[in-house]
Formats: C-alpha cells, structure tokens, sequence
C-alpha cells in the first residue's frame, strides 16, 4: 500500500513568490490591526488603595483651614 504524502503549506513557501510575499505582509498587518491583545490593559497603571492608605496625607479638617477675618483699614 503506497502512502501519498501531502505537501503543506512550509513545503510551498520554500521558493516564495511575490504572492506569498505579499499574503505576508497582508497576513501581519491584518494580525497587528486586530490583534485582541492589549498589554497596556494589565499594568498597574498607578498606586493602589494600600499606598495610598500607607503615604497619602489625613485628609484636612474645618479646624485646619484658617477662618477669614474681616480686617478694617484706617483712610
């Protein structure tokens, strides 16, 4: 029993043409455009509640801002 071998798609682009040179760049420009992978999306993009519990100043108090004074100048 003879057993046909099938020639994929590597066996083809061992001699690349100007076809399979331009299904290329179409092919990697389609894949870059709508690539659903976004890394920027999974970074921290800043300081969490447990930094800012730790370093952030306490929050400031009606007692802490000076009250304004009604002043009278002499003319």
């Amino acid at each position: 029993m003879s057993r046909k071998t099938h020639r994929g798609f590597a066996a083809r682009r061992e001699a690349p043409t100007l076809a399979a040179d331009l299904a290329d760049v179409v092919h990697s420009l389609v894949r870059g455009l709508f690539d659903p992978y976004r890394p920027e999306r999974h970074y921290m993009r800043g300081p969490g509640p447990k930094w800012h519990a730790k370093y952030d100043r306490a929050p400031a108090t009606l007692d802490a801002i000076p009250a304004l004074v009604r002043v009278r100048v002499k003319r």
